[in-house]
């Protein structure tokens, strides 16, 4: 069942989605007014329910929706690129995540619900007033206390952690490879996202040189179908480039 204080979304017909947070009081819901918030004690996650004639589910988010939801400041690494990190930088239940740049969150958010409550995710940035933005967003995940940041720059600011991967979102990666490359566990992996083909050049050489094993640079290119009875055809649209991935581990 759903308790208070846990971020849910109402989802219609159309796919339009209105957020709140539960309680078992009086609740004010954006573009619905005040509805009785005792009601969500019989319910559970897909549940229907109505609210001024209208039919609604009430879903948990996972970290797509909380990531396509998130207070927008920085530009975010969305989850088309967030799914590809994950993956090739081993990230489970558990792991050690060191990040550099927190942007608006959304990569963070992705991190967090990868490692769970049994792991931790540590950002360098910059900006304090990313990071303040960064931790409202991560609040709606219940796993900020899983997550931890620095005010600093990558190319010099001393970290502690240990990580099991190494995650760049910078826009000139190879100049902290130096400072951070003692934080990354040996056989741990890295991975650097840059906009540019100067730039994915660049860090690619550069963890060469400083004999990272496996390394490898792709790109995601992603197009959705729209899909009606009796015909089925590819998106106009299209997610295209969004920026580079390179990937490499540490040897020992």
């Amino acid at each position: 069942m759903f308790v208070e204080g846990e971020t849910v979304y109402l989802v219609d017909r159309t796919g339009k989605r209105v957020w709140l947070k539960v309680s078992y009081d009086m609740i004010k819901v954006a573009s619905l007014g005040t509805v009785d918030g005792s009601r969500f004690k019989e319910l559970d996650d897909g549940s229907r329910l109505s609210i001024i004639g209208k039919d609604y589910h009430i879903f948990r988010p996972g970290a797509v929706e909380l990531i396509g939801s998130l207070d927008r400041g920085a530009q975010i690494i969305g989850p088309k690129d967030a799914a590809t990190i994950l993956l090739n930088c081993d990230i489970k239940p558990g792991s050690t995540v060191l990040e550099v740049g927190a942007g608006s969150g959304g990569l963070t958010t992705a991190l967090l619900n990868a490692v769970g409550p049994a792991g931790m995710v540590h950002t360098i940035e910059i900006k304090e007033e990313n990071a303040k933005l960064a931790l409202k967003n991560i609040r709606r995940t219940g796993l900020e206390k899983n997550w931890e940041y620095t005010i600093g720059d990558a190319r010099n600011v001393k970290i502690g952690t240990a990580a099991d991967a190494l995650i760049m979102d910078m826009p000139d990666p190879w100049l902290a490879l130096d400072n951070l490359y003692g934080n990354i566990r040996p056989g741990g992996r890295i991975c650097s996202y840059v906009p540019n083909t100067n730039q994915a050049e660049k860090i690619v050489t550069s963890l060469r040189e400083k004999e990272f094993a496996e390394v490898y640079a792709l790109e995601n290119i992603q197009r959705g179908l729209e899909v009606h009875p009796g015909g089925v055809r590819p998106s106009f649209e299209m997610l295209g480039h969004t920026g580079y991935l390179i990937f490499g581990r540490r040897t020992a």
